[in-house]
């Protein structure tokens, strides 16, 4: 039996490789300048075994893929699918004219939401092998030193200015793999080689530590863990809860 059948016959997840993609999240766009100016989706792929990278894939390159996924799947009858078949996504449509930053920015969230219900098709399609050619990682991916990706961005605090004091040989930190420009004070600047001190985890995919006597949060995705945060590295877990108290007099009129 043929391993989307069985995927199909047995109806489970589990049963998909680690390296299949299972979630998928435009970072930012790229234009790329030669003897023709395009733009590229900077997108960022998870995957069932939890491993997560960056992938650069031009509309075109979507227009294709739906092209040949509709050739393969799609039923003659949208109402009633047959064996083998599914009802795919509605890609966002080719535009002709107009400025071409705009045009890929105005995409950004169609294509998210068609890579979202792609992705989210019965198992069995998930092991097509040109839907995992798209997600996967080239050599030229791998080798692509990643930008701002500003839409992984979390929302900017004030953060701490003070140097905090920490054991070095004994602290959580990260090594820079590449060079990191912040877009702010609160976002810290990188240079590859520098070693980061963590103190705690933003969200999924920014950190907050210091380097340089300066402190602010980056993307996780530029530099490597040496030693990563414990466990309880979100803001005030693990610690003993604080309490406000208010004292309350009586007062009453002299005599009474």
């Amino acid at each position: 039996m043929s391993l989307p059948q069985q995927l199909r016959d047995e109806s489970d997840f589990d049963q998909l490789p680690h390296n299949i993609a299972v979630s998928a999240t435009i970072a930012d766009i790229e234009e790329k300048k030669g003897f023709i100016d395009y733009f590229r989706f900077v997108i960022e792929v998870r995957t069932k075994g939890g491993s997560k990278y960056l992938i650069y894939r031009r509309y075109r390159e979507f227009f294709n893929l739906h092209q040949i996924l509709e050739s393969k799947y799609s039923p003659e009858n949208p109402e009633k699918p047959g064996p083998n078949t599914c009802v795919l996504p509605t890609l966002p449509g080719k535009v002709f004219m107009g400025n071409k930053r705009e045009i890929a920015e105005s995409r950004i969230p169609d294509l998210n939401t068609y890579m979202k219900r792609l992705l989210g098709l019965p198992t069995w399609f998930l092991v097509d092998e040109a839907l995992r050619m798209f997600f996967y990682q080239t050599d030229q991916d791998s080798q692509h030193e990643p930008r701002a990706l500003r839409r992984l961005r979390p929302p900017t605090r004030k953060v701490k200015t003070i140097k905090p004091k920490m054991d070095l040989f004994s602290s959580p930190r990260a090594e820079a793999m590449f060079d990191f420009r912040g877009n702010g004070k609160a976002e810290l600047n990188l240079k590859r080689g520098e070693v980061i001190f963590l103190l705690q985890r933003v969200n999924a995919d920014w950190l907050e530590g210091t380097v340089n006597n300066q402190t602010g949060i980056f993307p996780q995705s530029f530099v490597k863990i040496i030693k990563p945060l414990p466990d309880s590295d979100t803001e005030g877990e693990g610690e003993c809860p604080t309490y406000s108290c208010l004292r309350c007099f009586l007062l009453t009129p002299s005599g009474v």
